[in-house]
């Protein structure tokens, strides 16, 4: 009888430096041999948000392209997400002892550089790509979509599309408690957005609980509810220098997953240049809560 084919992982909870709070992600540290519809079985199977994939190379490859990671939700492949960007970086950084970690995704080549605070605490920054704009919703059509009175979405700031690999549509709630109240249907909103150039919500509230945020954010897909989503937070970073809701190069926070119990902080940051953003760069902490392996059929 031969052996299974036995795949390590661990698991990371992202943008947050305590267990068991942030948005938790598995990294399968050696993916070679994994087919396509094996990783997209083993994403359901963790049934996490995202899980990813690293695909070790030659060092020279490594060094040229980065190193090759693919990133699944439950449901399909990503060519880009910012909290398994962060958390498959804080383990290479742990693995190899780099400050600097270059990933080579479907959307690209994107840097996590790393630095430390006086306590020990460990934060990584990626460098995402430079944003593009698109439309600008109708504020009575997202309410339908999503269910809420056109009066709970702010009036003085646009809904608009922005994507620095993943498109989102970055929705300004009025209050904190109408954000906070949301109980919107998936199904809906997936019809409004199969009609746009957006793939997913993002909804925003510049009243926030805690008084260091800036904004808080809450993003709901197929998968429920997402606990922080680091695409979302520089498409959001774009959005929100774009638009003056924080300074050009302000370093920002955005809380996220308050109402799913899983307290997240992803910090941003960008620069406006001209009539365009640039240097979108997003940041925070990320702990691993476990580690194991899989046992796959030989």
């Amino acid at each position: 009888m031969k052996e299974h084919r036995t795949f390590p992982y661990v698991q990371y909870d992202v943008f947050t430096s305590r267990r068991l709070e942030g948005n938790q992600l598995a990294v399968f540290t050696d993916a070679r041999g994994l087919s396509d519809a094996e990783m997209q079985a083993l994403a359901r199977e963790t049934n996490l948000s995202e899980t990813t994939f690293v695909i070790p190379r030659d060092s020279q490859t490594e060094l040229d392209r980065g190193v090759r990671v693919r990133i699944f939700t439950t449901g399909e492949e990503l060519p880009f997400a910012g909290h398994p960007t962060l958390g498959t970086a804080m383990f290479l950084r742990e693995r190899d002892g780099k400050d600097r970690i270059e990933l080579d995704l479907n959307v690209g080549k994107i840097p996590v550089t790393f630095s430390s605070d006086p306590s020990g605490s460990v934060t990584g920054e990626m460098r995402q790509r430079d944003p593009e704009f698109g439309s600008v919703h109708s504020r009575e059509e997202v309410a339908r979509a999503v269910g809420v009175n056109v009066e709970e979405i702010a009036a003085d700031l646009p809904i608009q599309t922005t994507s620095t690999g993943m498109a989102f549509a970055i929705v300004p709630f009025r209050s904190l408690s109408t954000l906070a109240q949301l109980r919107t249907n998936w199904e809906r909103c997936s019809d409004y957005l199969a009609r746009t150039d957006a793939k997913f919500f993002y909804f925003v509230s510049r009243e926030t609980v805690s008084p260091e945020a800036q904004l808080h954010a809450r993003m709901i897909f197929y998968n429920g509810e997402d606990p922080a989503t680091g695409s979302a937070a520089g498409c959001c970073a774009a959005w929100a220098v774009r638009h003056g809701v924080v300074a050009s190069d302000q370093r920002a926070l955005i809380e996220q997953g308050l109402e799913i119990k899983r307290a997240s902080r992803i910090y941003f940051r960008a620069t406006r240049a001209g009539d365009g953003v640039v240097n979108v760069r997003v940041s925070g902490n990320a702990v691993k809560v476990m580690a194991g392996e899989v046992l796959l059929e030989p």
